[in-house]
């Protein structure tokens, strides 16, 4: 019998998972301490939404050294992953108090399609998603949830104040202004300079 185009996703997601280092494991059947990173498939979970507490499924729960840190919401190949990271966003909170977890609200969530593979880390300043190439292993998770608020977003904010020194007036002022968009989360800058004015040099000092 043919799969269905969600089934055909989970068969990607589940090998892209285990050539990461994740163990993929059905709830009936779940050991959360048997590989440092375990993902659990159909998770049941809880949320609260408009004063009505509703129930269903993670797709997949992680785990990271024997507490869950993150979702995967999956979708079919060809389905839009836009505003999907809401759903995922809900399956981050209502884990159940008797679960052992990094962070609560689960600090990591993933959209994917098997195709493309879309990222949240709830522990940036203003979390976004935004697509990467294949899901992070376990021990990025780790590495990235024991960074806490030191996330690169957030050192962005934090950055030194540029001294001119031997920089054209120009110059200084092209890497102020893109120092602060990258402080202002906003990941796409342009720096556009005519020929001879130093193009080369403000973008080594940016750098």
């Amino acid at each position: 019998m043919p799969l269905t185009p969600e089934q055909r996703a989970r068969e990607e997601i589940d090998a892209q998972l285990e050539a990461w280092g994740w163990e993929v494991q059905d709830f009936s059947s779940i050991n959360i301490h048997a590989r440092r990173g375990v993902a659990v498939r159909e998770y049941p979970r809880k949320w609260q939404e408009g004063g009505t507490t509703k129930r269903g499924f993670a797709d997949y729960l992680l785990y990271a050294d024997g507490r869950a840190i993150g979702v995967i919401e999956a979708k079919p190949a060809g389905h839009t992953l836009q505003g999907v990271s809401t759903q995922s966003r809900k399956y981050t909170e209502g884990l159940h108090t008797w679960v052992a977890a990094w962070d609560r609200p689960l600090p990591f969530a993933y959209e994917s399609t098997g195709k493309v593979t879309q990222f949240t880390n709830g522990l940036d300043p203003l979390p976004r998603s935004r697509e990467i190439f294949t899901f992070h292993r376990p021990e990025e998770l780790l590495r990235l949830q024991h960074l806490n608020a030191t996330q690169l977003r957030g050192m962005l904010r934090e950055m030194p104040e540029m001294p001119q020194g031997k920089l054209w007036p120009v110059q200084h002022e092209a890497i102020v202004n893109l120092e602060r968009s990258l402080a202002q989360s906003k990941p796409r800058a342009l720096i556009q300079m005519a020929t001879g004015s130093g193009k080369t040099f403000t973008a080594v000092t940016s750098c």
